[in-house]
């Protein structure tokens, strides 16, 4: 069931990325050629309409094939001969769907198993935040301006901010109030405020269910956002990324804790985790790198500017040596997953 769970979230997360570019392409007159999930030979195939669906051997990774997508082709049909603007839909239209799947499973989640608001449970004795008059029962709404609307950023805050000061909003009985509270290091290297968040998850009607739901998406691009701000700082390296067989190795350990539960946590973890997936290939995707969408936007934004289209063949070079260098990292990051395994 490890294996299986693993295959099912990242099947949906990349078909709904490719249907995504699938559905615009056709929305927009463009000849899909090939659409795949997975990678290398086929399994299954078959033509309709026009276009070949395909399932392919190896289960990670997905494609939708455009007619003319890396060259220079006019005829009716292909990807070059719609607008820019047509174009750019397109190729935005996959990471824009995974932040929508994202947000269905949000939904999702925050229906089925409820949302933990950020609400103080507990306040630690002669702790600085019962020193700046924090009490049970109170709302934070901001740490350092940045907005809260869940338990779990309040403690993600504080990993990620060690030994920084906190300007704390919260609310208590609808009114607002602002301190300031210097956080402590405890013997584990910790910094603290002293404060206990809402351990308990609740539900409510189905406008806050949605709105939940958003907040769990947002939360989760959150971390990727700080993940590779981390990576960009020098924060963190290559050593700590994982990839495909890490993310399984993940799964499978979550699914086995949660299997001594039941399947009610189950099913809530592998939602969690889906949506993190859902959301970092949206995030990702995004990235003005070559190869990616965000690297394809670039050039597509460039010749909306311009007026005219960049060379396709030199547009063509730049995203195969992008695709390279991410096969290149791809490797080490494989290598790093296997060795963590043994």
């Amino acid at each position: 069931m490890r294996i299986v769970w693993a295959l099912i979230i990242f099947s949906l997360i990349i078909l709904f990325h490719e249907f995504g570019h699938f559905l615009l392409a056709k929305l927009n007159g463009i000849t899909v050629v090939e659409f795949s999930l997975g990678m290398g030979p086929r399994i299954l195939s078959g033509v309709w309409r026009g276009t070949r669906y395909s399932w392919k051997l190896l289960p990670f990774g997905g494609s939708c094939m455009m007619l003319g997508e890396d060259e220079e082709a006019n005829e009716e049909g292909s990807f070059g001969s719609k607008s820019v603007l047509a174009r750019i839909s397109v190729i935005a239209a996959g990471p824009i769907f995974n932040f929508i799947l994202a947000l269905l499973m949000g939904v999702c989640l925050a229906g089925g198993y409820g949302y933990d608001r950020p609400v103080i449970v507990k306040v630690t004795e002669g702790s600085p935040a019962q020193k700046a008059g924090i009490q049970a029962g109170d709302v934070i709404t901001r740490i350092n301006g940045k907005r809260i609307h869940l338990a779990r950023e309040i403690t993600i805050y504080m990993r990620l901010h060690p030994n920084e000061d906190i300007t704390l909003t919260y609310k208590r009985g609808g009114e607002k109030h602002t301190v300031q509270i210097v956080p402590y290091t405890d013997e584990n290297g910790r910094s603290l405020m002293g404060v206990y968040a809402n351990p308990y998850y609740e539900k409510g009607n189905l406008f806050q269910t949605i709105r939940y739901g958003a907040y769990e998406v947002d939360y989760y691009i959150d971390m990727v956002l700080e993940s590779l701000k981390m990576l960009v700082l020098g924060d963190a390296g290559i050593q700590d990324l994982s990839g495909p067989v890490g993310v399984v190795d993940m799964i499978g350990d979550t699914y086995t804790q949660s299997a001594k539960i039941g399947l009610r946590v189950i099913v809530m973890n592998m939602l969690s985790i889906a949506i993190l997936l859902s959301a970092n290939l949206g995030v990702v995707n995004l990235l003005p790198l070559p190869a990616l969408d965000g690297g394809r936007l670039v050039f597509l934004i460039l010749e909306l500017f311009r007026g005219k289209r960049v060379d396709p063949d030199k547009e063509a070079v730049v995203h195969f040596v992008g695709l390279m260098a991410l096969m290149a990292l791809m490797v080490v990051v494989l290598f790093q997953d296997v060795t963590r395994l043994f």
